[in-house]
């Protein structure tokens, strides 16, 4: 690949320093990807220069432009059809020094309360409340009383028997959070799921803190209520905005992951907002997507590379 392709810096007014990364499971996809942006981004009044392998089937492009929307532009009509995710963000800051991150379908691969919903035989019913609930077509805090309510009467003995045979970490999950956190950030897990998984999850992965619902119990089984007030969508994006505050950072050094509506707030808002495997309504306002890759793609937008990964 050219050191350097598009126009000359001199004929380009205001123009910013750009960190464009690729990143997929196949590497041959990301060098084709690479020489195709080249290309592409030239005729998009940007220069691409010094690229740099970060790891396997990642690759980070110092792009210089005018502005960021026409490179994200470029880039996602380029990639449309390849198996490769991509961050376009300014160089400076791209490090964030907090991880908000969802729970549910994106640091574990399943959703908790469907995995409830079965072991009480109600699945069908509840799994379809949480897909319309995700793509924002139900008010967050009614789909989930109405889904815990389906769980009246559940042993409690089957939330660890959820845990236990249902529920692990996401590829690259771990090593995403011992990452960061080795490396100075404050990681924490904010989810509208239920404290029972946050707890063990959170300890699984290495972060500092969680929130997350809390199921009322009666006696040995549940009672088919939710304690109050219910963490949704607000109570995420006030999670990112405390967490930060605390810190004594800006929201641009933050980092926030999901995949679901009640996601999108805090991954709006968020210096650097990430859809995971997301429904269509998060992808389509997120700063990135990671479709094809795993967590670790987190990692190499912020421009870690491999040799800097904890993977203990």
């Amino acid at each position: 690949m050219p050191l350097a392709v598009g126009p000359p810096i001199s004929q380009m007014r205001g123009s910013m320093e750009i960190a464009l990364t690729l990143v997929s499971p196949q590497e041959a996809a990301v060098a084709a990807a690479a020489v195709q942006l080249t290309q592409a981004l030239a005729g998009a009044r940007a220069r691409v220069k010094e690229p740099r392998r970060l790891g396997p089937g990642a690759v980070d492009l110092s792009v210089e432009a005018e502005g960021l929307e026409p490179v994200r532009a470029a880039v996602e009509a380029a990639l449309s059809e390849m198996p490769v995710d991509a961050c376009v963000q300014p160089w400076a800051g791209r490090r964030k020094r907090l991880l908000i991150a969802d729970m549910d379908s994106t640091i574990i691969g399943c959703e908790c309360i469907d995995e409830l919903a079965d072991f009480a035989g109600v699945k069908d019913r509840v799994s379809e409340i949480t897909e319309r609930a995700m793509r924002g077509e139900l008010d967050f805090e009614a789909a989930l009383r109405e889904r815990v309510a389906m769980l009246k009467g559940l042993p409690l003995s089957d939330l660890q028997r959820a845990y236990d045979e249902r529920v692990a970490l996401n590829p690259g999950a771990r090593t995403l959070v011992r990452t960061m956190g080795q490396n100075g950030a404050r990681c924490v897990l904010v989810s509208g799921g239920f404290t029972f998984f946050t707890t063990r999850v959170a300890q699984a992965a290495g972060f500092h803190a969680q929130r997350a619902n809390t199921l009322i119990e009666a006696g040995e089984v549940l009672a088919g209520e939710v304690g109050l007030p219910i963490l949704g969508r607000e109570a995420k994006l006030a999670a990112l905005r405390e967490e930060a505050a605390g810190l004594g950072i800006d929201l641009a050094a933050t980092l926030a992951v999901g995949d679901g509506a009640n996601d999108l707030a805090m991954i709006e808002a968020a210096g650097l907002g990430v859809a995971y495997r997301a429904k269509p309504v998060v992808a389509a306002q997120a700063h990135a997507k990671v479709d094809h890759a795993d967590l670790t793609a987190l990692l190499y937008f912020q421009g870690y590379a491999a040799a800097d990964f904890v993977t203990d």
